[in-house]
């Protein structure tokens, strides 16, 4: 399968909310969120990706079809990085998951921006956090380091590709 990754206009926004809000829905089985008043889940940083430098929403596709989304952030949360980059959400649909869709994306992502990376994962995501480790050992060949968050929350990886 042919997996691309596309930077989302602002002429996409409509679709990008609506895929926000599947990650949404599928995630709150992690986060607890529920739909405000309206029926939706919202994602306060919609607008931020066009109005902030060091956003960078990307489309995944495959086979030239929407398979998920991946927002990156030059910053880190957990770790004092040189050249930071962080996964803020990753997301692919559920009928192009197992199929390496998301492997083949986050590498071409992670080699898209060089310096460090931290990759943070929910601690109650157990999927999530086995494809991160698997992604990040295959990048890296074992070359990352694992930690958590003060707070006990989350715990992921970081690792530097120059």
């Amino acid at each position: 399968m042919n997996v691309t990754i596309e930077s989302i206009s602002v002429e996409q926004k409509s679709v990008f909310v609506q895929m926000m809000e599947l990650y949404n829905y599928d995630f709150s089985e992690f986060s607890g969120a529920d739909l405000n008043e309206f029926g939706y889940f919202g994602y306060s940083h919609i607008d931020d990706y066009w109005n902030e430098e060091g956003r960078f929403p990307f489309f995944i596709r495959a086979d030239g079809k929407l398979a998920g989304l991946v927002l990156v952030r030059s910053c880190s949360e957990y770790n004092d990085l040189r050249d930071p980059h962080n996964i803020a959400e990753f997301f692919v649909m559920k009928k192009y998951r197992k199929k390496g869709i998301g492997k083949k994306a986050a590498k071409e992502i992670f080699d898209r921006f060089a310096g460090g990376w931290e990759i943070s994962i929910w601690r109650n995501n157990n999927v999530a956090k086995e494809f991160w480790k698997s992604v990040v050992h295959e990048y890296t060949e074992g070359k990352y380091t694992k930690f958590s968050s003060s707070d006990n929350k989350t715990e992921g990886f970081t690792f530097y590709n120059v």
